[in-house]
């Protein structure tokens, strides 16, 4: 790795950061500037974002990652998809790179987190992950060493992979004293993504361990009613329109809220692999059953996902929710944020402010991808990235593997 003479003398570094989610919608793309470290008050952690966008997937590669979903592919398809994948990977990174006139030779290093097509849990433990978009084809097409499968270092010592955002929540989003005015008052950094997961984050002042955990669906079971609502042309619901128009059925939300899922306790992840499109097709029959149209479905599954995340404030928190910070592509749909301050309120008795991620000084829909930039600077630093109390692992762990690009050499050299 490093040396902490020769780290002082190559701050900051230009690091980019890649990601597809649960709802694969495209690929995220963040290039920032990370200085200092994350144990030294002289030098302390600070991160700018110089770059960012999301490039779509081609709809043959789109395609495919939902056939890679569905656990029916052969290895042959899945070999050569993550080849595909790494591909599209470093194609959307030069595209945002040229758009923020940043010279590839520039970059020090890409954190890849790729596209996640199994996350296999077993009474309640991760047995496996694996997430493809391989690192070596985009070191090669970038000229870039790349970082890449973060998670695996994780669940090899025990944790669950995920929440792996929790890194940059308690590095750089702990609240001050009294948050809000609220004694001990705690900051939840929320992302809804096609999957829910929260960090708590106790005040400064706390000696108090962080907690992180996914919720649950964010917009995957939303996407697949709009898709259906809207007989096949929409692939979300935008700006929550369809549930607007919708009437919620709140017997079948309490119904739903007693999936096993819910009441588990933490640490613990998800994904499609529970929250399938089997489940989201049966919840839509006793939709119907119970009267609903395709709008009132989409409504419903709204109010589901808001209130799952509400439940499980009210479930796990460790301590009095001050403020819920909000990122991911939920965070911009209007009437889930609506049900879930609704939600917040009555499952927790009082109201709670729900605040954008950009009002903390960070892009929203850039935080995961910058988590990934995050996590390739703490590797090549050969800091830990995982955070124990948050991913259930038995100790902190360095995470990610390097795929050298031509840069390698002289990455620290310089």
């Amino acid at each position: 790795m490093t040396n902490q003479a020769t780290w002082k003398k190559r701050t900051p570094l230009l690091v980019a950061g890649l990601i597809s989610g649960t709802s694969a919608d495209g690929i995220d793309v963040a290039i920032a500037e990370i200085h200092g470290h994350p144990h030294d008050p002289q030098q302390p952690l600070g991160l700018a974002l110089q770059a960012f966008d999301t490039v779509s997937w081609p709809s043959p590669e789109r395609a495919l990652i939902f056939q890679l979903f569905s656990g029916q592919a052969d290895v042959a398809t899945v070999c050569r998809a993550n080849f595909r994948l790494g591909k599209c990977f470093a194609d959307a990174l030069i595209q945002v790179a040229r758009a923020g006139n940043i010279p590839l030779d520039r970059l020090d290093l890409i954190g890849s987190h790729g596209q996640t097509i199994w996350h296999d849990v077993q009474d309640g433990q991760v047995t496996s992950t694996l997430q493809i978009g391989e690192p070596a084809v985009i070191a090669a097409r970038t000229g870039v060493t790349t970082v890449a499968n973060f998670r695996v270092a994780d669940v090899a010592v025990g944790g669950q992979g995920a929440p792996l955002v929790s890194i940059f929540d308690w590095l750089l989003l702990r609240p001050p004293p009294r948050l809000n005015g609220v004694a001990g008052g705690w900051r939840a950094v929320q992302n809804i993504g096609g999957i829910g997961n929260v960090t708590f984050l106790p005040p400064t002042d706390s000696q108090a361990a962080p907690l992180a955990f996914d919720t649950g669906p964010g917009n995957v079971l939303m996407d697949w009613a709009a898709h259906w609502a809207s007989d096949g042309a929409l692939s979300y619901d935008r700006d929550g329109l369809l549930a607007r128009q919708g009437r919620i059925v709140p017997d079948l939300v309490a119904r739903w809220l007693e999936h096993p899922y819910f009441r588990l306790p933490p640490p613990k992840t998800t994904g499609r692999e529970l929250f399938t499109e089997e489940l989201a097709a049966r919840w839509r029959a006793e939709a119907e059953a119970a009267g609903a149209s395709p709008t009132d479905f989409v409504a419903t599954v709204t109010a589901l996902t808001a209130a799952s995340i509400a439940d499980a404030y009210a479930r796990f928190a460790p301590g009095p929710v001050a403020q819920v910070v909000v990122a991911g592509g939920g965070s911009h749909n209007p009437t889930l944020m609506a049900r879930l301050r609704e939600q917040l309120a009555e499952r927790l008795g009082h109201p709670v402010e729900v605040i954008p991620h950009d009002a903390l000084g960070f892009n929203a829909d850039a935080k995961e991808a910058l988590t990934f930039a995050l996590l390739a600077y703490l590797c090549a630093l050969g800091q830990p990235g995982n955070v124990p109390a948050c991913t259930g692992a038995r100790h902190p762990q360095v995470l990610g593997q390097i795929a050298p690009g031509r840069n390698y050499s002289g990455l620290f050299s310089r």
